[in-house]
């Protein structure tokens, strides 16, 4: 049995030690091993360029000249080209040098003065005001009034027939027969854009006292609800 136990012994695998570490005898030697070599890999890491504000030319290489300088100089070339045109419309050239302020803005047309009394007494007198009184009043001209144009249209005037008029609406004066009744009012009133244009076609064919067209069926003389008491209101009556 010793001899079988020894047999089966051998045939098992070698477990290796998990404490001597991976892939090395001592596990604080790999340890050192490591920091070494990250300590390698960061030295090897070049350093940050500088970065410059100086501006970049047409190839990116930073321009050591002064911007301020160079704003100098397109101004001065600039007042020059104005100058040599001749062209400004007798106006001075402006000096558009960065290091000058912005120039005040000034109104052309300026702003009226007449509530300025002492603006106002250096431009007139009293007698410059005396003077324009007098030329104004000789300027003055009154227009005559003339008498009123006559009347082209000779037709029905339903202001004059209203005011010849004094009994209420709906209050009948005259004999209709009412042939057609409610519904031929209401039909030919139709026709008409306004009661005022009924009434003065209904004078034209003969009424108050005849109704051709079935537009005064209550016999009140007042064709399609025209209504004379506006005109009367308005004569004050």
């Amino acid at each position: 049995m010793a001899l079988a136990l020894t047999g089966i012994a051998a045939c098992q695998p070698v477990v290796p030690d998990s404490g001597a570490g991976v892939g090395f005898g001592d596990y604080s030697e790999y340890q050192r091993q490591r920091e070494a070599q990250l300590a390698g890999r960061a030295s090897a890491v070049p350093a940050a360029p500088m970065v410059t504000s100086q501006p970049l030319d047409g190839t990116g290489t930073a321009n050591a000249a002064d911007p301020a300088s160079d704003a100098e100089a397109l101004a001065a070339e600039a007042s020059a080209a104005i100058a040599r045109a001749g062209s400004n419309s007798g106006q001075q050239p402006l000096d558009a040098s960065p290091s000058n302020p912005a120039p005040v803005a000034v109104n052309q047309m300026g702003i009226s003065q007449e509530n300025d009394f002492d603006a106002v007494g250096e431009q007139r007198s009293i007698a410059s005001d005396r003077a324009l009184i007098e030329e104004n009043r000789a300027n003055y001209t009154q227009v005559q009034p003339e008498a009123l144009p006559a009347r082209s249209n000779t037709g029905p005037n339903i202001v004059a027939y209203a005011l010849q008029t004094s009994h209420a609406v709906g209050q009948q004066q005259y004999r209709r027969t009412n042939f057609g009744g409610a519904s031929r009012y209401e039909r030919n009133c139709a026709g008409y854009p306004s009661p005022d244009l009924a009434q003065t076609d209904f004078l034209k064919a003969g009424g108050p006292e005849r109704d051709r067209k079935g537009l005064d069926p209550d016999g009140d003389g007042y064709a399609c609800s025209w209504d004379p008491r506006p005109f009367r209101k308005a004569a004050g009556g």
